[in-house]
């Protein structure tokens, strides 16, 4: 199971290198392959992955895309609006086909996967230094987490959330975000020339991969959460070793939104 994983995190981490580094068109049809398969992967909890509920969510999240792509992400609470819309005509309409918790799954869907990824694409491609800017991302839900495993596995003794995640501890978490602010900095220092927008890049890549890297261990929690909730081991199947999208996208989905609004806030301070 081991090399079984280790195989897939090296494809994982070579794709996710030729859609950042290409940008433009290739991620952002790649974005949004991710976000379809992983919003597949989320209704198929609840059994409507393949309904008249499914589709409308889907073609919600490939209007907002277009938004994205065409400069628009300023009109993309429009469709969002009209997407809620037409969910609550499709529940009314269809009466008693769908509960109320799989009308709640579809919104929910669409927003927690599909807008959220969108943002690795907003910094690659909308952020000036986007091409080094959106590494941030990886380095503060990836980093945090491959160090925190680490730590944990060797110091762990005081369990992070027992009923959970019962493999979490506390040691391994303050680790996790001690290497994502470590990674941040030698980043920083690396790449200092091509980071213009930070006037003091070192020290707010160091918050970056922190702060960042503390949304990402909720961000994965909150996906645990969601499959002891319906009592199912992964949510797909896709990747072996992992799971499907969401088993190894699940903190970078929560992390991309607040990295992207961290890098303008700290710009704001100079």
């Amino acid at each position: 199971m081991f090399w079984v994983r280790l195989r897939s995190s090296v494809i994982i981490m070579v794709v996710a290198i030729v859609l950042l580094v290409a940008g433009g068109p290739v991620l952002f049809a790649g974005t949004l392959v991710i976000s379809l398969i992983g919003m597949w992967e989320l209704y198929r909890i609840l059994g409507f992955e393949k309904s008249i509920l499914g589709v409308v969510s889907y073609a919600a999240a490939c209007i907002y895309y277009v938004l994205v792509g065409l400069g628009l992400g300023g009109w993309s609470l429009g469709p969002l609006v009209f997407f809620l819309m037409a969910l609550m005509a499709v529940y009314v309409v269809t009466y008693p086909r769908y509960r109320t918790e799989q009308v709640l799954m579809a919104f929910f869907g669409v927003f927690y996967v599909a807008v959220m990824i969108s943002y690795l694409y907003k910094i690659r491609v909308m952020m000036p230094d986007g091409i080094f800017l959106v590494w941030l991302v990886f380095i503060s839900s990836w980093g945090c987490d491959t160090c925190a495993y680490c730590v944990g596995m060797l110091f762990g003794k005081h369990k992070m959330t027992p009923v959970l995640s019962p493999k979490k501890s506390v040691e391994g978490g303050i680790g996790g975000l001690a290497g994502a602010g470590l990674l941040g900095v030698i980043f920083a220092l690396v790449f200092r020339e091509h980071l213009t927008v930070f006037a003091h890049p070192v020290w707010m890549l160091g918050i970056i991969g922190v702060v960042g890297g503390a949304i990402s261990m909720v961000g994965d929690l909150t996906a645990s959460a969601i499959k002891r909730n319906y009592e199912i081991k992964d949510y797909g199947t896709l990747i072996p070793g992992h799971g499907g999208i969401l088993d190894r996208f699940d903190s970078v989905i929560i992390t991309a939104p607040l990295v992207y609004y961290l890098i303008l806030l700290l710009q704001q301070v100079g």
